[in-house]
């Protein structure tokens, strides 16, 4: 039985971590390690991730490293003790019981899956899609969920092949590491996760879909909600970093077309924000947008 390493990256989140190991511990798939990665909590999370989960690797880091960073301390960890996959988990997250055990499968049929994502619903909206595969959308330079927010009626449970699987829940074999490299770190916090899709396309891998694992996910709860001003900076600041990155992959005119969407709508959704009141959710395009430009 493969040696599965299970990561978490814990802010201050320590009620949502601990629901998330207790929900770990129940699964059918025994051979794994949980490792949670403490990113400099500010609120004793790491007394009381002791005491309250046993028989879990804590490693803590000395400043906040961001989703990447976090992520990458348990990884070379889990590579260092002998991993054979590694899965990466957001802490808000609960699980199916069968879960790990679906997403292990594709890579027993096909040696060339060297990336496995699930259907993850909202929480406690259990029958609300957040993701149900995806897809990197070139034009606006994002990845995409399908069935995002649309009532479960088996709309998205083929198995497939996708382009883009979310950071919150995905399963990766130890090699892929070793061709591919780490997340980058570059982005602190969202497309992280989208840049490492890439990567791993372009490595000659695929990345595979399994509606069967299912998780529940406590959208956005780490940074404040959806559509915070946590959220609106980073997500700004980091799809400018993945767009300059990858802009070969386009014409230049389709990127000249690309350029002039993405600051039209900010434009448009901070005049929306200032009219609305949200005075902070409109700064925090700009500080999104100047923070790029000091990288």
């Amino acid at each position: 039985m493969e040696l599965v390493y299970i990561v978490l990256v814990n802010f201050n989140g320590y009620k949502d971590t601990i629901e998330c190991v207790n929900s770990l511990k129940k699964i059918s798939y025994k051979n794994l390690r949980i490792v949670i990665v403490d990113n400099a909590s500010t609120n004793n999370s790491v007394n009381l991730l002791k005491d309250n989960t046993n028989n879990c690797i804590i490693i803590e880091s000395r400043k906040n490293l961001g989703f990447a960073g976090g992520n990458n301390l348990g990884i070379k960890y889990a590579l260092d003790n002998k991993a054979d996959y590694i899965l990466l988990l957001n802490n808000d997250t609960l699980v199916e019981k069968n879960f790990l055990d679906n997403m292990l499968n594709p890579f027993i049929k096909d040696k060339k899956v060297g990336l496995v994502g699930c259907k993850i619903m909202y929480y406690p909206q259990k029958n609300i899609i957040w993701y149900g595969g995806g897809y990197i959308d070139w034009f606006k330079f994002i990845g995409a969920h399908y069935g995002m927010g649309e009532t479960d009626k088996g709309q998205c449970n083929d198995e497939k092949i996708i382009d883009f699987m979310t950071g919150c829940c995905m399963l990766i074999k130890k090699e892929v590491f070793e061709k591919v490299g780490f997340l980058l770190e570059d982005y602190f916090m969202y497309f992280e996760d989208v840049d490492f899709c890439v990567k791993v396309k372009n490595a000659g891998y695929k990345i595979w879909y399994n509606p069967k694992a299912k998780i529940y996910h406590k959208v956005g709860l780490s940074s404040g909600g959806e559509e915070s001003p946590f959220n609106i900076e980073w997500c700004t600041r980091n799809r400018l970093l993945f767009m300059n990155r990858y802009k070969n992959n386009v014409p230049n005119f389709y990127l000249i077309l690309s350029k002039v969407f993405f600051y039209g709508t900010r434009l448009i959704r901070y005049l929306q924000y200032n009219l609305r009141g949200q005075k902070d959710k409109a700064k925090a395009i700009l500080i999104g947008i100047k923070n790029y430009r000091n990288i």
